[in-house]
């Protein structure tokens, strides 16, 4: 017994991946009957979108939803990466699963060395390694079709380059290919989920915390072209689907009204999401650009028009980015109608599908297991480490020239989210690198209570 805790002390890491594995592993086994989608009466959990463009650009080399129909409804760098994954191994959700597993596994690698390197410390990298291991929700999202693990696994690999490219030494070679490589990897996740540019500038200011003026632009100017490059791709594509400026999605119009809406503040605090509103009295067609930047001029216009409820806006999507129980709380059920009352409060009526998309698949989540045990887990085991990553702030703020990229991050998610709306699925990814600070605070309290014991 004794030499088997010491070689899994020896080899810790390597412990916590094989944990990692197992535990993804028997909850795809066990969640088995619900993620089969091959199953009669089964849909896709996740979202069913990424699988169509997967499988139309497999059958028709266009990338779109409608087969042979190109547009940019959705980023592309997941569902082309699915593209291949299907094309090497085939569809079904056990490929999903072994895909994502082995995605998790190399996140879980580049946060050790990441919080090892920020940290100075194998304990509390080891510490946060099996926080997020462990961690419920992103082993339950993460078996599921969607991007989430594609982008934190970027993610993760994004920083860990930028911690290796501050690190390295003077000389062009010593550093250049960490530039590159983060270039590289930036440019893929802004492909993928296009909320990085306002992190790529808060590491590019970190970098100044340890390097000159001269040396941090030299360093992050390869990044900065890299990443624009990729865009610049994307975005000369786009212009000839649509003949004009499309540098991301069609999306963000409706993702910004849907934040900024007479429904916003009353859906959230009733426990709902924002995604199944949408402004009537649109003029083009649903899918189209000109429709997309109509949904974004009408949320500017009621932020313009409703200045005095800005601060109760930003606060209740604040509260619920940040909210310990998984948000939203309830899904729409068929045959509902959202209505508001005379309070503005949001009154939920019989109705005849009244909500657009409203399926079982949508609806199971409300049900069964979820409710009855993983609702209150994630409470417990998010809002612990939550409450300790605000000790582990306060207790590592010595070092905060290293662990402000772990403030930047938390800082980036919450403005995009709050900018345009908020769940927990969104905030999910930035969560591991939260438990880097939870794992600091867990060291730190060990440590007092061990010098007060020997006293």
């Amino acid at each position: 017994m004794c030499k088997l805790y010491a070689l899994v002390l020896r080899h810790h890491l390597a412990a916590l991946l094989l944990l990692a594995v197992l535990l993804r592993v028997a909850a795809l086994v066990l969640l088995a009957p619900t993620l089969d989608f091959s199953r009669a009466g089964n849909a896709i959990h996740g979202s069913e979108g990424y699988d169509e463009y997967a499988l139309n650009l497999l059958a028709s080399g266009v990338y779109g939803r409608e087969l042979g129909t190109p547009d940019a409804l959705l980023p592309p760098a997941y569902s082309v990466v699915l593209a291949g994954v299907y094309a090497l191994f085939g569809r079904s959700f056990v490929t999903i699963g072994v895909f994502h597993i082995a995605l998790d596994v190399l996140s879980l690698w580049l946060l050790y060395d990441l919080a090892r390197r920020l940290t100075g410390s194998r304990l509390v990298a080891g510490l946060a390694t099996a926080f997020s291991a462990c961690y419920p929700y992103l082993i339950f999202q993460n078996l599921t079709l969607i991007d989430t693990p594609f982008w934190l696994c970027l993610l993760h690999a994004y920083l860990w380059a930028m911690v290796r490219l501050r690190q390295a030494d003077t000389p062009p070679r010593a550093w250049l290919g960490w530039s590159l490589l983060a270039g590289v990897v930036l440019g893929v996740a802004t492909l993928t989920r296009p909320i990085t540019p306002p992190l790529a500038v808060l590491v590019s200011l970190w970098c100044l915390f340890r390097l000159s003026f001269w040396q941090s632009v030299l360093r992050v100017a390869p990044v900065a072209l890299l990443t624009l490059a990729f865009l610049g791709v994307w975005t000369a594509r786009n212009w000839g689907v649509y003949g004009a400026f499309v540098p991301m999605t069609l999306t963000s119009g409706a993702n910004f009204w849907q934040g900024n809406s007479v429904w916003t503040i009353p859906v959230f605090r009733a426990g709902y999401d924002v995604q199944w509103t949408a402004p009537e009295g649109i003029a083009y067609p649903l899918n189209s650009r000109e429709a997309d930047a109509q949904r974004f001029a009408l949320g500017a216009q009621f932020l313009r028009d409703n200045p005095d409820k800005i601060a109760e806006l930003l606060w209740v999507k604040f509260l619920v980015h940040w909210s310990v129980e998984l948000a939203p709380r309830y899904n729409p059920m068929p045959n509902e109608r959202w209505e508001l009352d005379e309070t503005g409060a949001l009154r939920v009526v019989p109705a005849d599908n009244s909500i657009s998309g409203i399926t079982a698949a949508n609806t199971s989540y409300n049900s069964g297991l979820l409710d009855t045990v993983g609702r209150p887990l994630h409470a417990l085991y998010f809002g612990t480490l939550l409450l300790l990553a605000v000790v582990g702030t306060l207790v590592t703020a010595r070092q905060w020239r290293e662990l402000s990229l772990l403030w930047f991050v938390q800082l980036s998610m919450t403005f995009v989210y709050v900018f345009f709306h908020p769940a927990t699925r969104y905030r999910a990814p930035s969560d591991p690198l939260l438990f880097v600070l939870s794992a600091a605070a867990v060291v730190w309290l060990w440590r007092t209570w061990q010098r007060r014991r020997a006293a």
